[in-house]
C-alpha cells in the first residue's frame, strides 16, 4: 500500500479545493427549503462550484450522473438527484466533491429539512459527533485501524451501527486514493499502516439504526441499510500537519 505524503504547497492546494466544498455545503444549508426538488439542489451545487472556480468532480465519476450525492432519508450514500421534492421533516445527506488545479476536495453533511424528530436529530448528531471526535483523536504514528476502532466505538456508544463495506479514503490528485478507512475495525487496532505527517484523507462516518448491511436500490447507486430505516453521513477531509489533523473542508468565511 502506497499512501502519498503531500508537501506543504500541495496541502495548500487541497485546502483551496476543500474550502469550495465547505462553502458549497454552507450555502446549501442556508438555502435549501421544503418543496425544492433534488434536481434543483443539484443545479445549485454545480452553479455554486463553477462560480467559485472549481469543477464538480462527482459529475461523471465512475459514471455518476450528478454534481452532488443527494441521499434522502433512508438513503445513506450515493443518492442520485431526481425530481422528488424534499419536505418538512425529511433529512438529506449532501456529499460534494470539487476539483481545483488538479487537486480534490470532498466532504458531506446530513441536514434536517425544517423541523425533524428528536430521533432524527440524534441520528444526525451521531455521524457529526463521531467525525469530530475521531478527528480530535488523530495523532501521527497511530494506526489507521485505531482510527476505525475509535469511529466504531463512538457510533455504537450512541446506540447506532456503522455501515459495512463502505469507507473513508485517501485523497489528493485523485478523488480516491490509498488507504481505505472503514468506520469499523477489521482485525486488530495495532495492525496496518501508520498515520504520518503529510497524509491527506477523508473520514466519513455512515450511521445506520439497526442493520449495518448495505443494499443497493434499483438506480444501482443509492445505498440503504438492510433495515430500510433512516441514516446519516458526515465527512471531512483532513491533512496531518505537525502531528495533528487539520480540517481542509471548512468554509472559508
Amino acid at each position: 500500500m502506497a499512501i502519498s505524503i503531500r508537501q506543504p504547497n500541495e496541502i495548500a492546494k487541497l485546502k483551496l479545493a476543500g474550502e469550495i466544498v465547505g462553502n458549497t455545503l454552507q450555502f446549501l444549508q442556508n438555502n435549501i427549503k421544503p418543496n425544492m426538488t433534488l434536481l434543483e439542489i443539484d443545479k445549485m451545487v454545480e452553479d455554486f462550484i463553477r462560480k467559485s472556480g472549481g469543477v464538480p468532480s462527482f459529475k461523471g465519476l465512475y459514471g455518476f450522473p450528478s454534481s452532488v450525492c443527494a441521499s434522502l432519508n433512508e438513503v445513506i450514500i450515493h443518492g442520485v438527484p431526481t425530481d422528488i421534492k424534499v419536505k418538512e421533516g425529511d433529512i438529506l445527506g449532501l456529499d460534494i466533491g470539487v476539483k481545483l488545479d488538479g487537486y480534490y476536495g470532498d466532504a458531506a453533511i446530513t441536514m434536517p429539512i425544517g423541523k425533524v424528530s428528536k430521533e432524527d436529530e440524534d441520528l444526525i448528531a451521531c455521524s457529526k459527533d463521531a467525525l469530530y471526535h475521531a478527528i480530535s483523536q488523530i495523532k501521527a504514528d497511530m494506526r489507521f485501524k485505531e482510527l476505525s476502532h475509535i469511529l466504531e466505538q463512538f457510533i455504537i456508544s450512541r446506540g447506532f451501527v456503522p455501515l459495512r463495506d463502505y469507507c473513508g479514503h485517501g485523497i489528493g490528485t485523485k478523488p480516491h486514493e490509498e488507504p481505505n478507512i472503514p468506520n469499523y475495525l477489521d482485525g486488530k487496532p495495532n495492525q496496518g499502516p501508520k498515520i504520518k505527517n503529510g497524509m491527506v484523507f477523508c473520514l466519513e462516518p455512515m450511521v445506520c439504526q439497526k442493520s449495518s448491511q448495505p443494499l443497493h436500490l434499483d438506480d444501482e447507486w443509492s445505498v440503504v441499510s438492510e433495515d430500510r430505516l433512516r441514516t446519516s453521513h458526515y465527512e471531512h477531509q483532513v491533512a496531518i500537519v505537525d502531528g495533528k489533523a487539520v480540517i481542509l473542508t471548512n468554509p472559508s468565511n
